[in-house]
């Protein structure tokens, strides 16, 4: 099999599994839509990105749904039970369809590593794929995430999350179009004044990655 072939093969059955999740987005399901959106982010952003960086971009969420938030306790705590869960069950579903079709076991290691995050600030891939969660989160989540949220911790978030993203990443969020609200948001998290152009705009990802 080539190189190619193989790496087709992963995407499919990645996709096969997103395909499975019950939650729909506008008719497609969540997981896929998210997946395709990553891709998508990556290939603008990172033109040139490793094989294992495209693979964990397109798996990073894979069956997300299988654990839901519910069963852990709705407490800090609790959410980072079941982030630190979903991490080591993304990189063991992900291995096991990286192992049927035929990858070997450093390239199913490096994609392992950027699934459960780890060496942000010393893996160039893992802060690609970060900046790509970012990204996504703000061009497609944020609008349905703040107003569900108290205003400060969706601040609080964008802070946080703002700190994680490379210069890149930076750059390519604040080229972003968002409504005046979102703009108004971001700028209280980095203290900037709101800005009624879109050029001045600038993005942060989510606890969500």
């Amino acid at each position: 099999m080539s190189d190619s072939d193989r790496f087709n093969q992963a995407i499919q059955r990645f996709d096969a599994a997103h395909r499975e999740d019950p939650n729909l987005f506008d008719g497609v399901p969540a997981q896929l839509l998210y997946a395709q959106r990553m891709t998508q982010w990556l290939d603008r952003l990172y033109a040139d990105a490793s094989e294992p960086l495209r693979l964990a971009a397109r798996c990073q969420h894979i069956r997300r749904w299988m654990i839901p938030r519910s069963r852990y306790p709705m407490t800090r705590s609790g959410y980072h039970q079941w982030r630190t869960a979903l991490y080591s069950f993304h990189a063991q579903t992900a291995g096991q369809i990286l192992r049927d079709v035929g990858y070997d076991d450093a390239t199913i290691a490096a994609v392992v590593s950027l699934l459960r995050k780890e060496k942000l600030k010393s893996n160039p891939d893992m802060q690609a794929l970060e900046d790509v969660i970012c990204l996504v989160f703000l061009e497609h989540e944020l609008a349905l995430f703040a107003p569900r949220q108290h205003e400060q911790k969706v601040i609080d978030i964008l802070r946080r999350t703002w700190k994680k993203m490379s210069p890149l990443g930076h750059a390519a969020a604040m080229q972003l179009q968002l409504p005046p609200n979102l703009r108004s948001l971001i700028a209280q998290a980095l203290r900037l004044p709101p800005q009624d152009g879109p050029e001045r705009s600038a993005a942060a990802g989510s606890d969500r990655s």
